[in-house]
């Protein structure tokens, strides 16, 4: 079972693996352990990753990079239509409403959802990941941005399916990185068994997220998080892109935003500045050669200038902060120690403002980049039944509070009531009571829209069908239960109606529910944090510890009163009740229906089949042209004098003529096309090179076949000698070991000399393989003969006498002893020298 996690950034991704006992970040084909987040669309295939950054510059508008911050979002969401102006490619509104990038691939205008856009780069995460483990890969961890809403949760899940992949759990970004800080600091010490409290501020390249964290024996609890969407790496690039824009307008007269291609490069360059005035304060230069009109530009900038550009961002910084210590209550004393995450967390500037709010050092425990994904795969291997890992509960909290609101039953308007508060614990489920005599609809939304990132607050509706009133005619109880689970998403997961029936008389009465009761105190609170392990439809379903009811009663007062004034003997019936489970039909916000998702999971399998179908062809191509690349060098090297001048003109002649023809009409061919030629051109260049071949290999086998026909003639000669080593050699298969000897001698003399007047640039008379073959047969012939062993001679019986004398008939005992007491005494005598020798445990 594959355990991996995945860090699905806005800029960049990274894989991270559990194997051989510990967590490890893998890298891609390229060797390194970033994969960029880009997609690029061409005319035959794909390129994902590193291939797709390479061509941001020669195919702008068809790389994509940025999406992840259009999941779950409209085309008319006010973020998307500010984002799309500044948009190198096209965004275009899907039939849905979503948001779709508009591109060409294979020679046709398409648009592609988000979320079959991300999918396509986990399947490239899939793939590296694959290539790490040597073995499939389905159950994972995604991380996501720990102020993603509902809508934008249940887009990444959508991907996730889409790519194949089995999301275990959606992980929070800072709560990933406090699971591997958490693991990495096993023995955290926690005097008098209070928690350590951690800040974990991660500065990415699109948000800036922080988290207080409590760390208690093996327990991680997330106590509040704060967010700024507008403060990350990228924002800082368009910072300094829009400085350059500027003093480019000024000196060389460009407009450098009606250029798509030179803006993509002008951002490239001062992302590369920014990295390095984050080491260096001395102004250093930023120099782009035919930037545009075929104009070269330049400028510089230091790290002051850019603290000053970026005061407005820096500003914000403490924000977040302040807003942190005011959820959770604490005191900057209470803070054990803060750690920094993040692309962006190495500008100083930004370092030194948190550090002087908590007045402390920064704490850089884990590696800024790559700490999500391990913090995703510990997740990962902790669910995983394979994995045995040190088990670490922990509980997140609800980023934004989430209420309900429903129709009255008595006419009454509208009802709603928050049933998840910012910061309540999560995984959890509440049980809700409603008295309803017909199907009714729930709406979740989020309630404080100044927090909300997002212009829609509707998660989705809700209908609990199949509600029917109880045979007296009275409202019938039907309970919801309602859950935010691991991934962070709220669904109304089951819903029941309490059917009464009455019982056969001797039965024991049982306890109803008091309406009068409910309107007294409307709610009843015993909850308790579900423990976040294993997969979450399966989780602790049995326990119905860890719920919290909540009765609500939604009939009028009258209707209530009408009840409290039943008589008594109404009260006492003995009755029982039936739990009958009611279908939930859910329209949810924007999430992608069954009938989508499989169209688009099998979209996603044809083009991977036709981006190795194009990889195929376009090594095939590559073989050819390596191939005429080697031989055009090597006829001029090595294997000049294996070939005569006329063949080597004439090979030459056709290497030249297939590379003129690779970049003309040999561009764009199929694979087979690809393969004939390079069949082809080996028919002529590969009798040079096994002519070559042969001469490196020819004396090595000579050598040896002569070793042993020298070993075998000194063996004979020996024989012949007297030899006493070999006087037990039969005569007959000594002369058939000279006979073989001096046949292969004779042999090998014979093709040597041919050989010796054979030109380099002809065929050899006689191939290697040939002369290995005569060594293996002499070899056959006469090595059993040589090294037959000599014939044991029997030792002499000493004791023949003394056998022939001994006892008989079974008087070996005491006759025995006392023919030959000195024998008889000398064994003990041996074994109690020897004792104290031993070494006894």
């Amino acid at each position: 079972m594959s355990v991996v996690g995945f860090d699905v950034g806005f800029q960049s991704c990274y894989v991270a693996v559990a194997r051989a006992g510990g967590i490890e970040t893998v890298a891609n084909e390229y060797s390194d352990r970033c994969t960029p987040s880009f997609v690029s669309f061409g005319p035959r295939n794909r390129s994902i990753g590193a291939a797709a950054k390479s061509q941001v510059v020669t195919n702008c508008q068809n790389t994509v990079q940025g999406f992840k911050r259009f999941h779950g979002r409209a085309f008319s969401d006010p973020y998307v239509q500010a984002a799309k102006s500044s948009l190198v490619f096209d965004l275009a509104q899907m039939p849905t409403g979503t948001t779709g990038i508009k591109v060409m691939y294979m020679e046709e205008e398409k648009v592609f959802s988000i979320e079959q856009v991300t999918a396509m780069l986990l399947s490239k995460l899939k793939e590296t990941a694959e290539a790490a483990l040597k073995k499939p890969v389905a159950d994972c961890v995604i991380s996501v941005p720990s102020f993603f809403t509902d809508a934008e949760r249940r887009s990444v899940m959508d991907a996730a399916q889409i790519a194949g992949l089995n999301c275990l759990r959606l992980m929070n970004d800072t709560t990933a990185v406090a699971l591997a800080y958490g693991i990495y600091k096993q023995d955290l010490p926690a005097p008098e068994e209070k928690p350590r409290i951690v800040v974990f501020v991660d500065v990415g390249h699109a948000a800036y997220q922080v988290s207080v964290c409590a760390f208690n024996k093996g327990k991680l609890k997330v106590l509040g998080s704060a967010f700024d969407h507008e403060l990350g790496g990228k924002d800082f690039d368009e910072v300094l892109v829009k400085h350059f824009c500027e003093e480019f307008a000024q000196k060389y007269k460009l407009d450098v935003r009606s250029k798509p291609r030179a803006l993509v490069r002008l951002y490239q360059e001062c992302e590369k500045l920014k990295k390095l005035m984050s080491a260096n304060s001395s102004d250093l230069p930023l120099n782009i050669e035919c930037f545009m009109n075929d104009i070269d530009v330049s400028g510089k900038l230091n790290r002051g200038k850019f603290e000053e550009l970026c005061a407005d961002l820096l500003d914000k910084v403490e924000a977040p902060l302040r807003s942190i210590m005011e959820q959770t209550r604490l005191k900057k004393e209470d803070i054990y120690a803060v750690e920094i995450i993040g692309g962006a967390s190495r500008i100083p500037a930004i370092k030194e403002r948190i550090s002087k709010f908590f007045g402390k050092e920064l704490s850089t425990t884990l590696n800024a980049d790559e700490a999500v994904a391990r913090g995703c795969a510990l997740q990962c291997a902790i669910l995983s039944p394979a994995f045995k890992v040190r088990e670490f509960s922990i509980t997140e909290v609800v980023p934004y509070p989430i209420s309900l609101k429903w129709t009255s039953a008595a006419d009454e308007g509208i009802s709603d009531c928050e049933v998840f508060p910012k910061n309540h614990a999560a995984p959890f489920s509440k049980v809700l009571t409603f008295y309803r005599r017909e199907p009714f609809s729930l709406e979740a939304y989020y309630n404080n829209m100044k927090e909300l990132p997002y212009p829609d607050p509707t998660i989705g509706q809700f209908t609990i069908q199949k509600v029917v009133p109880q045979p007296s005619g009275e409202s019938s109880k039907v309970k919801v239960k309602v859950r935010v689970n691991v991934h962070g998403v709220f669904s109304v997961s089951s819903a029941s109606l309490v059917e009464v029936v009455k019982s056969a008389e001797g039965e024991e009465p049982m306890e109803m529910d008091n309406p009068a009761k409910e309107d007294e105190n409307k709610m009843q609170v015993d909850q308790e944090v579900q423990k976040a392990q294993g997969d979450d439809q399966k989780e602790h379903a049995d326990k119905k510890s860890d719920t919290e009811e909540m009765e609500t009663s939604t009939e009028d007062n009258k209707q209530e009163e009408k009840k409290n004034e039943q008589p008594p003997q109404a009260k006492k019936a003995k009755v029982k009740t039936k739990i009958v489970d009611l279908p939930i039909e859910n329209s949810l916000n924007w999430q992608l229906d069954g009938e989508a998702l499989n169209l688009f999971t099998e979209n996603e399998g044809k083009m991977i089949m036709q981006d190795k179908l194009e990889k195929e062809r376009n090594d095939a191509k590559n073989y050819v042209e390596e191939y005429v690349y080697e031989m055009r060098d090597k006829l001029h090297g090595v294997l000049e004098s294996f070939v005569s001048e006329a063949d080597r003109d004439s090979f030459s002649l056709k290497l030249e003529d297939t590379e003129n023809w690779l970049y003309e009409e040999g561009e764009d061919q199929q694979k087979q096309v690809y393969i004939d030629k390079l069949v082809e051109l080996k028919k002529l260049g590969e009798p040079i090179q096994n002519r070559y071949t042969e001469a490196e290999e020819r004396p090595k086998a000579f050598d040896e076949l002569g070793r042993q026909i020298q070993q075998y003639r000194k063996v004979f000669e020996a024989y012949k000698a007297k030899d006493e080593l070999y006087d037990h050699l039969d005569e007959l298969e000594m002369m058939k070991v000279e006979k073989q000897v001096n046949e292969t001698m004779t042999w090998m003399n014979n093709k040597m000399n041919l050989q010796s007047k054979q030109s380099l640039s002809q065929d050899p008379v006689v191939k290697a393989q040939e002369i290995q073959a005569k060594t293996k047969e002499l070899y056959s012939a006469c090595n059993h003969i040589v090294t037959k062993p000599k014939p044991k001679v029997e030792p002499p019986k000493e004791e023949m006498a003394a056998e022939q004398n001994g006892p008989v008939n079974g008087q070996e005992g005491s006759e025995a002893q006392t023919a030959n007491p000195e024998k008889g005494q000398a064994a003990p005598e041996t074994t109690e020298a020897k004792l104290p020798e031993m070494d006894i445990d």
